[in-house]
């Protein structure tokens, strides 16, 4: 089965445990996910099924969409609702308007301290597995570019907000980080991705849908159109000689009318066959073969 899925993912489960869910409806070996999401997470997770497992390199810098709540009034060691209190209660001090202000700060390209416990590698280690071991982990900042943050409310000592953020960026962070500023230290309560690239929640299913659909056999028809698949690449249908030669690594002309770099090649209306790199106008030459 080979594909493009978008699951809705519910809180409670790793990353790791949709793809297996994933694996398991679909009778798929091959499945790799698109953006880890934390368990406490929910929200736009896509996942990649059999050979379109090879296409991944082309979803990299994908940016996000979020919606959340930062609860003010103590930090956690892991930046969220699920770690453990770093320090005592305080009370928040400031107004919406004020928060408002202080998040100004996020705004824009910055270098930001990923949380220890997270993903990133520390000498191929995921830097969460260092840090539960009570090793000190050193992590490194990114450059990453906050298109947009927003605190749309406040109750309390409880902040709603918005953000789309460039791949690599921490929402957690950017909440601890916030509650320094107001000084009364915060945490990321809540999390919901409504759109990973071009994708949103629109384009997802539920867990139940899944489970659902693998009862009646029918899993692959929740996966997207291909053609609806990096979309930023011109397409073309090769005929059945130009497949046998990009199979054995010939180029191909193939005329699309543009100059991108790369070009998603059609066996039909429905199937992708591959990827092609332009290296003249019309020359093709295969970089990704799905077949």
């Amino acid at each position: 089965m080979n594909g493009l899925l978008i699951l809705d993912k519910p809180s409670g489960l790793t990353s790791h445990d949709v793809v297996s869910l994933v694996r398991r409806a679909s009778g798929e070996r091959s499945v790799g996910h698109l953006g880890t999401l934390d368990p406490m997470a929910t929200g736009v997770l896509p996942l990649l099924l059999g050979k379109w497992t090879r296409l991944a390199q082309f979803f990299g810098s994908a940016d996000k969409s979020y919606t959340g709540t930062i609860r003010f009034g103590f930090a956690t060691d892991t930046f969220d609702a699920e770690g453990t209190p770093t320090d005592e209660e305080q009370p928040l001090r400031l107004a919406l308007d004020e928060l408002r202000t202080l998040s100004e700060k996020f705004r824009g390209t910055i270098d930001q301290v990923p949380p220890v416990f997270s993903a990133k590698k520390i000498g191929g280690v995921p830097a969460h597995k260092l840090a539960r071991q009570g090793k000190e982990v050193a992590v490194k900042p990114a450059r990453i570019t906050i298109h947009d943050f927003t605190l749309t409310s406040l109750e309390g000592n409880v902040a709603s907000f918005i953000m789309s953020v460039s791949a690599g960026g921490y929402v957690r962070s950017v909440a601890h980080e916030l509650g320094q500023l107001a000084g009364c230290g915060a945490h990321l309560a809540s999390l919901r991705r409504t759109q990973a690239g071009p994708f949103t929640l629109a384009d997802a299913i539920t867990r139940e849908q899944l489970i659902a659909a693998a009862n009646n056999g029918a899993v692959a028809s929740l996966l997207l159109h291909p053609r609806t698949v990096l979309k930023e690449m011109p397409a073309v249908t090769a005929d059945e000689s130009s497949r046998v030669k990009l199979r054995n690594g010939m180029a191909v002309n193939l005329p699309d009318f543009s100059d991108e770099p790369l070009i998603r090649i059609f066996s039909n209306s429905h199937d992708l066959f591959g990827i092609g790199r332009r290296i003249a106008k019309t020359l093709i030459q295969p970089h990704v073969n799905l077949t």
